[in-house]
């Protein structure tokens, strides 16, 4: 396990068009959310110890946000071959025993990961859709302690998308997320 930070991404960029199997047996694509006011991305594994300890807080997010026009998917791009605990059926298993609230989609190609500059698991970028287009507000940490949820003093993620479903100004200094390197092929 490589700690990794995520790459810093140029806010106001628009996300870009993918069309993803989902452990749910369907595939999705970006126009598929055209009809929310936000999407969160998170790059996200099975195996990798910062995903496994914040899966919870990602589920809670859904619960949290998701009345309010908040769509979430979460995207496993890791080499499955060098990493079998991340492969398709792995995930449907995981979706199904954490009872994961969102869309969990396989990139077997790496090429979303490519697209999106996404370094770590878990890597949340967090979209407002401006006139069917998404475009980047956030890109950082979910909140200040992956490790213990009862230490956690500032929920960056949810802040932000506090302020993006309030109509507010997200915070400019995003401070980088944190974990596992994706593992690339």
């Amino acid at each position: 396990m490589a700690l990794t930070y995520s790459s810093p991404t140029q806010l106001g960029a628009q996300a870009s068009d993918f069309s993803l199997r989902g452990v749910d047996g369907k595939t999705y694509q970006l126009a598929d959310f055209a009809g929310k006011k936000s999407l969160l991305i998170i790059f996200m594994c099975n195996h990798c110890p910062y995903v496994i300890a914040v899966q919870d807080r990602i589920n809670e997010l859904t619960r949290e946000f998701g009345g309010r026009g908040l769509a979430i998917v979460g995207i496993n791009s890791n080499d499955a071959l060098k990493y079998p605990d991340d492969d398709f059926e792995s995930m449907k298993k995981r979706s199904a025993e954490k009872s994961y609230l969102f869309p969990y989609l396989f990139d077997e190609s790496q090429s979303v990961a490519k697209a999106y500059d996404a370094a770590c698991t878990p890597d949340p970028y967090l979209y407002e859709n401006v006139g069917g287009k998404f475009v980047l507000r956030y890109h950082g940490r979910i909140d200040d302690n992956w490790k213990e949820p009862s230490q956690v003093k500032s929920r960056d993620l949810a802040q932000a998308i506090e302020a993006l479903l309030s109509g507010d100004a997200i915070l400019t200094d995003q401070k980088p997320s944190m974990g596992c390197n994706i593992k690339w092929k």
